[in-house]
């Protein structure tokens, strides 16, 4: 394992070679004393993982391979990040969270609890790139919503509480909470009733 910085790691912590801890941002490069990870209880790293200074995480963290979480991003309990998924940093992912394989979330970026990103989903943060106008402004995904895959939201888009996006979606808009939106530029309509089987 590869340790940078001044990094906290729980007990119970599984770190499956090779795995970076503590990878100095801009702000620290040639630095020799800066904070590192603050990794909770019960982890599972895989191998590629790579984790910037300044990210604290919560327990029974699991990556898959090849991930990439960059600095100053706040991590809840229980949350999985699939293979191939980025995280720029300056981000806030809840608790009880679902990032699958080849996700990609930007910078400042707010996610609550009980998400489900499918694989291939797609924040944005920049309204006009490449010229940053207006600034980054990532998503804000309540609690409880699900986006399907390969779906991709706006910046400043925010989803609401318990609100589906399905896959292929292209969200230009809010979405209200425990609404669907479907379709490229995605519509807003009820989500579909669960079938009671007796």
């Amino acid at each position: 394992m590869m340790h940078l910085g001044r990094n906290t790691i729980g007990e119970g912590v599984r770190l499956l070679e090779p795995v970076t801890l503590g990878f100095p941002s801009r702000d620290y490069l040639g630095a020799d004393d800066f904070p590192g990870v603050t990794l909770g209880r019960n982890a599972t790293l895989r191998p590629g993982t790579i984790i910037y200074c300044e990210v604290e995480i919560g327990d029974d963290f699991q990556t898959g391979h090849n991930v990439l979480i960059r600095e100053q991003t706040r991590i809840g309990d229980r949350v999985a990040i699939g293979t191939n998924a980025i995280c720029e940093g300056r981000s806030v992912i809840g608790s009880d969270v679902s990032i699958q394989s080849m996700a990609f979330i930007p910078t400042n970026t707010v996610i609550g609890d009980r998400v489900f990103l499918g694989p291939h989903v797609v924040l944005t943060n920049d309204r006009y790139p490449p010229t940053g106008i207006g600034g980054l402004a990532g998503p804000v995904i309540e609690d409880g919503a699900a986006i399907g895959a390969n779906a991709t939201v706006l910046p400043g888009v925010r989803i609401g509480a318990d609100a589906l996006v399905a896959a292929g979606a292209i969200v230009t808009k809010d979405v209200p909470p425990g609404m669907l939106a479907i379709g490229a530029p995605a519509q807003i309509r009820a989500k579909p009733v669960p079938e009671v089987r007796s």
